[in-house]
């Protein structure tokens, strides 16, 4: 077996030691982190109605379509209004 300086092996195991570092360092925030996805995300968030909600409609939050159920009132197209719970695939939401 050929002779290696210390120092390589020095240096070899300080950016292993490093590497792994930040690798645990990276996983435990992503673990602390605030949920980013799913129907937990959009309690709270403003939506853009699409389709009069009269109760039922269709908003507009992100990009995306959702059918919505308005608590009370009509609530007509370009007005906003906040999600209050998601039940499946439908919002069910308040006049902001």
């Amino acid at each position: 077996m050929p002779d290696i300086d210390p120092w390589i092996w020095a240096l070899v195991i300080l950016v292993v030691v490093v590497c792994l570092y930040f690798v645990v360092l990276w996983g435990v925030r992503a673990h602390r982190g605030k949920i980013a996805a799913g129907k937990e995300e959009l309690v709270g968030r403003t939506a853009v109605v699409e389709i009069t909600l009269n109760p039922k409609g269709v908003v507009l939050i992100e990009g995306e379509h959702w059918n919505a159920v308005v608590d009370k009132g009509q609530v007509e197209p370009e007005e906003e209004v906040v999600i209050t719970s998601v039940d499946g695939l439908k919002l069910k939401v308040t006049r902001k």
